[in-house]
């Protein structure tokens, strides 16, 4: 056990220490104010505070875990041999610089609650993020702190026997729109054929019809590959289900339709399912609370998992609304357009709320990769080698590694060509190591 001396026990101090030393590394960790108890202790140990006791393990503190609320922060980030890093500690600090306060500065996501611009769904954009402007948001860079911090406690303790984590792969399959062309209603059909009528759309009209008659397959319709894939992969996959209401940001089928409830019903004997709350479910409790239940009642079990329509995040409002309900984890954090640690790290952690200074049992899993991204990539063969750089990046720190799939990233279409291989090359890749 690492035992850690500082002048004030706070709830941040609580959540940060626990969440390098104990989620990342392994290291079960308490905490005491008593010099008495921290000299008496023959294990490992270090002090936490503004000034060294004496010629122990010592990390010169900023003051960040120790306020309230938010406040202005100078943040100068510099470079720490294959990384970066800011809150700078000193010479006299065994670490030069404070990890746990820059860990807590990002996964507490402190820089979205100052004033920022807002795209056009409401969303923090990674341009605006201090990771992406100083070059280090495709690092984990918490985890590669923590790993930092485990080497030089191992110099310091050589005796101390640390545990081995281990990389592992969460998949999310996302489900906007679960087939293009049929159980849209009379309406929807007709409006879509008039649509590619008046737009010339020729190609697509034959294949709407083609699909209609049950002559073709509809090109959304990839989940009988889904299933036989993970009847052979050693992860459960996630799959998350958008049922809210038609607007115009979600556009999926009608939840009343039997042939959708039963779609999401047989994913349920095989997956893991979650909900995709509707953009409008993300700020309104009542509408969540609905599709929350309807979800349970399809699935005839209690709802663990969500994730926001659009990744949209309007913190720390949704979050809550997730914790009234009950749902324990959330899949929304991650940038749609970067590849990337929102967060800062690849290793889930729970959501501390700010305004009240509290650690909540609300266990965010940022994802780190949407398939869009790799749409850049013009070849396959880029593709790949993006992927295999991103998931290497990831096996260093022993951490988990999400992407985010959709379910028409699996169909024939031209634009999502070779995406079958890359989510095989995913799981391939997380079944190397177990």
């Amino acid at each position: 056990m690492l035992l850690v001396y500082t002048h004030k026990i706070t709830p941040r101090i609580k959540y940060t220490f626990k969440q390098v030393c104990t989620r990342i590394l392994g290291i079960p960790v308490s905490f005491t104010t008593q010099v008495e108890q921290f000299i008496a202790h023959d294990n490992l140990k270090l002090s936490y505070s503004h000034q060294q006791l004496g010629n122990e393990f010592f990390i010169k503190s900023h003051r960040i875990l120790f306020e309230q609320g938010l406040s202005d922060l100078d943040l100068h980030v510099s470079d720490w041999e294959d990384t970066k890093c800011f809150f700078y500690s000193g010479d006299k600090s065994d670490l030069p610089y404070d990890i746990f306060a820059a860990a807590f500065y990002l996964m507490s996501r402190y820089e979205e609650y100052l004033p920022h611009v807002q795209d056009e769904y409401g969303r923090f954009t990674a341009k605006d993020s201090i990771a992406f402007n100083n070059g280090f948001l495709q690092q984990p860079v918490v985890d590669m702190w923590a790993y930092k911090f485990r080497k030089v406690l191992k110099q310091r303790f050589p005796n101390y026997v640390f545990e081995n984590q281990t990389f592992t792969i969460n998949p999310i399959i996302d489900v906007p729109t679960a087939f293009y062309f049929k159980h849209k209603g009379l309406m929807r059909t007709v409006g879509g054929t008039f649509s590619d009528i008046f737009r010339f759309r020729l190609r697509l009209l034959y294949q709407r019809y083609m699909v209609l008659l049950g002559i073709k397959k509809d090109p959304y319709d990839t989940f009988k590959w889904v299933i036989n894939r993970q009847k052979k992969a050693k992860h459960k996959f996630l799959i998350f289900f958008l049922i809210g209401d038609y607007s115009t940001f979600d556009k999926n089928i009608n939840i009343n339709k039997k042939r959708f409830a039963s779609l999401i019903k047989s994913m349920a004997d095989y997956c893991h399912v979650g909900l995709k709350a509707s953009y409008f479910a993300v700020g309104d409790f009542k509408i969540l609370k609905r599709e929350k239940f309807s979800m349970e009642g399809i699935i005839n079990n209690s709802l663990k998992a969500s994730r926001n329509s659009f990744s949209k995040l309007n913190l720390p409002v949704c979050y809550r609304n997730l914790i009234d309900l009950e749902i324990t984890e959330d899949y929304s954090m991650g940038y749609v357009n970067e590849m990337g640690f929102r967060a800062g790290t690849c290793t889930p952690f729970l959501f501390y709320d700010l305004d009240y200074e509290i650690q909540t049992p609300l266990m965010i899993h940022s994802y780190h990769l949407m398939d869009y991204t790799l749409l850049q990539h013009k070849s396959l063969l880029d593709k790949k080698e993006s992927l295999q750089r991103f998931m290497d990046r990831i096996k260093q720190v022993n951490g988990t590694f999400v992407p985010v799939f959709h379910n028409y990233s699996f169909s024939e279409e031209e634009r999502w060509e070779g995406f079958k291989e890359l989510f095989n090359l995913i799981l391939d890749t997380g079944d190397e190591d177990k």
